[in-house]
């Protein structure tokens, strides 16, 4: 089966660089795919991505070796299993807040006896366990490459991250630092630098360095990458495909405005 190579980044104790694509378009994600990132995820929760799309954005990004992995909308097992039917090498699930919550994560991406996900990789046995990659030997081999990623941003979640860290087929976590201000009566944007916040990502960070956990985050700039990196971050997010469209479209729209106004 092909290698999930996050895990030997993880294993080295380097960082994943994760491409994120909010823009419901093969192209996007194949544009993004040749940027150089470790992984991509295919928003499904945020993102104007549904299933049939989410497919062919998966087939774009297999034209390299980039990783594929999806944010799925919410904790359904139906929706989590299709998305590795189609060929995701892991799952970012938003919400997890207890042990409970966490173990029917984990069980509905492995399949048994670890967990009771259904048996028909329809794309995952092409694109991970086909013939060029082993055979089709897909199904003995993804609980061990298939990454279940939780998403922690709640009181809740933060309360039992102790406890959800020592559940078997947890492969990182992943902090949404939007949800998690809010979640601690702070504004989504401007509440992330608030002191309370920056306390909770340490802890979250921290605890997830004691049970030997990558910890991933979000981050809206090159400079806040690095430092997250810097402080023990091993999955970074780097802003999304939509942002950078927006952000390099107006820079070039301004410069253009300036420079003619210059020879005015």
């Amino acid at each position: 089966m092909r290698k999930n190579t996050l895990k030997e980044i993880w294993a080295r104790g380097d960082a994943v660089i994760n491409g994120w694509c909010a823009i419901p378009s093969s192209f996007s994600a194949e544009v993004m795919a040749h940027q150089g990132f470790d992984s991509i995820t295919i928003d499904m929760q945020h993102g104007l991505v549904e299933y049939q799309v989410m497919t062919t954005m998966l087939q774009a990004i297999s034209t390299t070796d980039v990783i594929p992995l999806t944010r799925v909308p919410w904790n359904d097992p139906g929706r989590l299993m299709k998305v590795l039917d189609a060929g995701s090498y892991g799952v970012i699930c938003p919400m997890i807040n207890n042990v409970e919550e966490a173990e029917r994560l984990v069980k509905a991406c492995k399949y048994p006896p670890w967990g009771f996900r259904s048996f028909g990789p329809i794309r995952a046995k092409y694109y991970g366990g086909g013939t060029t990659h082993g055979g089709g030997n897909y199904h003995n081999y993804a609980n061990d490459e298939t990454l279940v990623i939780p998403q922690i941003e709640t009181k809740e979640a933060i309360k039992n991250l102790d406890e959800i860290l020592q559940v078997p087929g947890i492969s990182a976590i992943y902090i949404g630092p939007s949800d998690l201000s809010m979640a601690l009566g702070k504004e989504p944007r401007k509440g992330q630098t608030d002191p309370e916040v920056i306390e909770a990502k340490s802890y979250i960070l921290e605890t997830a360095k004691k049970h030997g956990i990558p910890a991933g985050i979000h981050t809206n700039s090159r400079e806040v990458a690095i430092e997250r990196i810097e402080q023990g971050f091993q999955f970074t997010s780097l802003q999304s495909d939509d942002r950078f469209l927006s952000h390099k479209a107006k820079e070039e729209v301004n410069a253009v405005r300036e420079g003619i106004a210059k020879r005015k």
